[in-house]
């Protein structure tokens, strides 16, 4: 969804609101591409101050559906977003002019690229599904929450395989 800051950017010390609904279907990113399962329409507020600085306010929640990273079953995070982000309108800033930010065009205000930066922000830095996920199996890929598999324990370090194959050589028969 976009929004027009015309009217907000030219009049001095004007508040608005308005309601924005989030369009994205899903979140894309390098990571990979998770589906927004739960997403609710929230208000955002414009405030120019003095002319010299706008004053971008909202608050809502976004429900994800991410891998566990251990076992890949699919977990439903719930990212709160927050959005209070200062804009100089005066040029002195460069950080905070709005000619450098990515989610203004002009004076089109781009709702979903802002939500965008929020949800990166706020991403998970481990998604387990519970606290104790045992995760799947290297061997069969067997989700090891749900059943046991046949597998042999004990991993053989990799690094040793020349001393064993010099063991099984000297083994008698």
């Amino acid at each position: 969804m976009r929004v027009e800051l015309t009217d907000i950017i030219s009049n001095e010390n004007k508040e608005t609101s308005e309601q924005a609904e989030l369009e994205l279907l899903s979140f894309d990113s390098k990571m990979g591409q998770f589906p927004i399962v739960k997403k609710a329409p929230f208000v955002m507020k414009f405030t120019n101050e003095n002319n010299k600085r706008l004053l971008i306010q909202g608050e809502t929640e976004v429900t994800i559906a991410i891998p566990c990273d251990r076992c890949l079953e699919e977990v439903r995070r719930t990212i709160p977003i927050i959005i209070e982000k200062e804009i100089d309108l005066t040029g002195d800033s460069e950080e905070t002019a709005i000619e450098s930010l990515d989610y203004i065009t002009g004076t089109n205000l781009d709702v979903d690229q802002l939500i965008f930066g929020e949800i990166l922000v706020g991403w998970p830095m481990k998604n387990l599904c519970r606290e104790d996920c045992r995760g799947i199996c290297k061997r069969c890929g067997t989700n090891l929450n749900q059943t046991e598999c046949q597998c042999p324990k004990t991993e053989l370090d990799s690094r040793m395989a020349a001393i064993q194959d010099i063991f099984k050589g000297f083994k008698e028969v």
